[in-house]
């Protein structure tokens, strides 16, 4: 009896399966990972060049009148990896130069406190007489504005690797980029001081 159990306890047969028994859940959850985690950055690379060769097309004089049509150019570039369930939102704010890109319209401060209160006079930059955090105007603008062009796109993951961690479904992944428009006619960005 005791012979039986000393060859029992030398006998390795059957334990390269138990080990990828424990080992193999670990490196299955760690590929999802990375696969879900390339697949990310692989989106977020088309989804930039797509958006870059959009915005080159929308610095011509048509591109005003043709901005749904580069952003389905876009849409059909993305649909293959971002797949149909894809949703996606642009939005382009135009500046009269580039140091304008994302800032706040100047206003006086007459309290020296940094923050703009009711009754201190801004530059309304954008025309719609609100005081703004981003003095943008809506839309592709005009010749020699400067355009930021942002295209947002969320798709469902790849892989249900999601649960497990806790994150969410959906991916949301942005790409953006900044132009010149060409100057097909006279640049007009006028300003007006508003005191409200």
């Amino acid at each position: 009896m005791m012979l039986r159990t000393r060859n029992l306890a030398r006998d390795a047969r059957g334990s390269t399966i138990m080990e990828f028994g424990l080992v193999a859940p670990v490196v299955i959850l760690m590929l999802m990972g990375f696969f879900d985690l390339g697949h990310s950055m692989y989106v977020r690379s088309v989804l930039q060049g797509a958006v870059e060769k959009a915005a080159r097309d929308g610095t011509l004089e048509s591109g005003a009148t043709n901005s749904t049509a580069l952003d389905d150019k876009v849409k059909t570039q993305m649909r293959p990896i971002a797949g149909k369930w894809a949703t996606y939102l642009s939005t382009r704010k135009s500046y009269s130069t580039f140091t304008n890109v994302a800032q706040a319209e100047t206003f006086t401060d007459t309290n020296s406190n940094g923050v703009r209160n009711a009754g201190e006079c801004f530059q309304d930059v954008n025309g719609n007489s609100t005081y703004d955090t981003d003095m943008g105007k809506s839309g592709q603008g005009g010749a020699s504005d400067v355009v930021l062009y942002t295209m947002t796109v969320s798709y469902p993951r790849m892989f249900p690797l999601y649960g497990l961690l806790r994150w969410s479904r959906n991916v949301s992944i942005s790409g953006s980029t900044v132009l010149r428009n060409q100057p097909y006619g006279v640049q007009t960005f006028p300003s007006v001081t508003i005191c409200t």
